[in-house]
């Protein structure tokens, strides 16, 4: 193993923006309407995996799970999303996270590749609305991977896309799904936010001030 990493992939939701707050918006509007309550609470289930299963762990919740076709539930999902893409619209670089700007740029002045691996549908609408779409040497999203966190298929196929090998790779989460993603990918992870929730990963940030090159820099490197 090298003992300086090549690229940093991060997750779009909960690490470069929050769009939580939409997404729980959306699912709580459709829920409402299937007749389910759906509060903050129980939102955190759904943060980090895919829309089919967010519908599914909903439709279980309120003991609907046989009450629709799989048409009729891909229908809802679609509903979901256009509640969520009408949201997003809102968007703007004022919404990037804390420090996120500053470590983009250190990056990239480092010549650091950087990726995203997102299973957001949205991904590259949200990232150019953030303004910060120049910074990103690819980007993988929901449209282009077979299976969704936790299983590693979107870290690794954006560490293919970027042509560095895993093991030379950090990820950013801010999910216990996504840190697992990460792992099973074979690279360094770092969780954004409650230890309690991402415990297994590498290091844990409370924010993404925290992050800067130096500071990953040296965590990384004291990993190896």
């Amino acid at each position: 193993m090298k003992n300086k990493f090549e690229a940093v992939i991060f997750d779009l939701d909960g690490v470069i923006t929050d769009t939580a707050e939409y997404h729980y918006l959306a699912w709580k509007q459709l829920s409402e309407e299937l007749g389910i309550p759906l509060d903050r609470e129980f939102n955190e289930k759904l943060k980090g995996i895919s829309r089919m299963e967010s519908l599914e762990i909903i439709l279980a919740h309120g003991d609907r799970q046989n009450d629709f076709t799989q048409q009729e539930k891909e229908e809802l999902a679609t509903k979901k999303n256009a509640y969520y893409v009408e949201l997003i619209k809102q968007i703007t670089p004022d919404d990037l996270l804390p420090g996120i700007l500053a470590f983009l740029k250190e990056l990239k002045e480092a010549q650091i590749k950087i990726a995203m691996a997102s299973m957001s549908k949205n991904a590259f609408t949200v990232t150019n609305s953030l303004g910060v779409m120049e910074y990103f040497d690819h980007i993988v999203d929901a449209a282009t991977v077979a299976k969704s966190k936790p299983d590693p298929e979107v870290f690794l196929k954006a560490a293919e896309a970027i042509s560095v090998s895993p093991e030379n790779c950090i990820g950013i989460e801010d999910a216990a799904a996504g840190v697992t993603a990460i792992h099973d990918a074979g690279m360094y992870s770092i969780g954004i936010g409650d230890e309690k929730t991402l415990g297994h990963a590498n290091t844990v940030l409370q924010s993404t001030e925290q992050l800067d090159l130096k500071t990953i820099t040296q965590l990384y490197q004291t990993s190896k």
